[in-house]
């Protein structure tokens, strides 16, 4: 008997995860949720060694399925199916779509995430804001931050508060949101019972697009409710916040970032940033900055938000990896 067909399910994904270590598991942990965790922790707990005949079995099943995912992805479930038959042959690619199949489920609005942003926008900016709302939860965040920055300034704040606060909404309803979009489309869409939006969502939009839009909405959004505009800021940094790092992330940060988009974002910096940053260089590159943010002159202030946010880009960069922490919305203690 193959060592694939002695193994459950669960079993399967222990041994994936084990073979992983801590780091990438904790990683993939993060994604699931609370009862699962528990499983697979207990069947982590339960397994004494994994041999390399189940550990390569395991790695190979799931890198097929993996693919194979990405395959209907990319181009549906027959373009998959293709694509695997030339692989792996006819009777493999059938067994692997029909797992895959079995328990794949299809988010709402599939189709509109492989439609292209401005001709999508075309179609819903006439929507009520709700259902534009609605729409861009489900999309990816960088289709989202293209349509919400092409949207009238009045309506950005509005759609961005009606996505943060959204919660779970009936099948019922996306359905019949889908089905104007299929006529309007001609595509064809599953859907399932699933949540979306949320305040992370509108934070991931608003860290894709253009400073502009990011400072228009937010201060819209203090406006009409403080305190999510500053339950989003917390969770969210620009490049005031730079001010938040302690020295040595700063030192780490500035060794990313290139001279010419340090001076420029400097150019339209508060001086309390302006005095963080030349603390934390050496007094001759010091001098050099300053000589390069004398010697550019006026600039104009889309440079300057554009230099700013490559520079909060790496920030986030650094983060994500770990190698520097942010302190966020005032109230983080850093313990060095």
């Amino acid at each position: 008997m193959s060592a694939k067909s002695t193994l459950t399910g669960k079993q399967k994904a222990a041994i994936l995860l084990i073979s992983l270590g801590p780091e990438k598991s904790a990683k993939v942990f993060k994604h699931l949720k609370e009862e699962e965790i528990e499983q697979m922790t207990l069947e982590i707990a339960n397994i004494r060694k994994v041999t390399p005949e189940h550990r390569d079995s395991v790695f190979d099943e799931f890198h097929q399925l993996f693919m194979a995912s990405e395959y209907i992805n990319s181009g549906g479930i027959d373009y998959a199916k293709e694509i695997l038959e030339k692989a792996l042959g006819p009777q493999k690619a059938l067994e692997i779509i029909n797992r895959l199949t079995q328990s794949l489920q299809v988010r709402p609005f599939e189709f509109v995430r492989r439609t292209d942003p401005g001709q999508l926008l075309n179609f819903i900016q006439s929507e009520h804001s709700q259902t534009i709302a609605l729409i861009l939860a489900y999309l990816n965040p960088e289709q989202a931050s293209i349509i919400l920055s092409a949207l009238p300034p009045e309506r950005q704040s509005d759609i961005a508060r009606r996505i943060a606060l959204m919660d779970r909404t009936s099948p019922e309803v996306i359905r019949e949101v889908e089905m104007v979009l299929e006529r309007k489309l001609s595509s064809l869409v599953s859907q399932e019972h699933t949540s979306a939006g949320g305040i992370d969502t509108v934070v991931e939009m608003l860290n894709r697009v253009d400073r502009g839009t990011e400072k228009s909405i937010m201060e819209a959004l203090e406006i009409q409710d403080p305190e999510l505009a500053e339950e989003i800021k917390k969770r969210m940094f620009v490049f005031e916040d730079i001010v938040m790092l302690d020295d040595r992330s700063i030192q780490q940060v500035l060794r990313e970032v290139d001279t010419k988009d340090l001076a420029l974002a400097l150019k339209g910096s508060s001086d309390e940033v302006v005095q963080k940053i030349f603390r934390n260089v050496s007094k001759r590159a010091g001098e050099m900055l300053r000589e390069d943010m004398e010697f550019m002159g006026p600039v104009r202030l889309r440079d300057v938000e554009e230099a700013q946010q490559r520079i909060v880009n790496i920030i986030r960069k650094l983060e994500e990896a770990g190698e520097i922490i942010v302190a966020r919305g005032g109230g983080d203690e850093l313990i060095v």
